[in-house]
């Protein structure tokens, strides 16, 4: 379901989503190590039953990261980058659409950005920001 986040709602919202963020952040890793095996073994053995098992086992390590990836935006983030730990909550500035931008391993929402600027066009939030929906 669609919402727009204030950044009260969006730091209340936060344990869960740095949970749901980790298990879809393992996953991702999980997928990566049975890529660099499966690419190992091609290279290395010409057992195709190895082979095959790996590939299996890559086919299911995808299909539990993309089944963490949707448990986690539906908590209403958007996943900008998972592997540098960036996650938007869509926001409201006045009339505009605004981006609430959260990095891995920090403890609040602290930042927005518009919806073309990204991550180098971060601005901090004011504390009396009353301008964040």
């Amino acid at each position: 379901m669609f919402s727009f986040f204030t950044t009260a709602e969006a730091n209340k919202t936060l344990p869960d989503v740095i949970k749901k963020y980790e298990l879809a952040l393992s996953k991702n890793n999980e997928v990566r190590k049975i890529e660099q095996e499966l690419q190992l073994c091609a290279s290395t053995t010409n057992s195709f039953k190895e082979y095959v098992t790996l590939k299996q086992n890559l086919n299911s390590a995808i299909t539990k990261f993309y089944e963490s990836l949707e448990i986690l935006e539906n908590t209403g983030v958007v996943v900008k980058s998972i592997e540098q730990g960036l996650l938007d909550f869509p926001s409201k500035r006045f009339d505009e659409e605004v981006w609430l931008c959260w990095k891995y391993g920090e403890t609040e929402i602290k930042f927005w950005h518009e919806k073309d600027s990204g991550f180098m066009g971060r601005k901090p939030i004011e504390v009396s920001d009353e301008s964040l929906v």
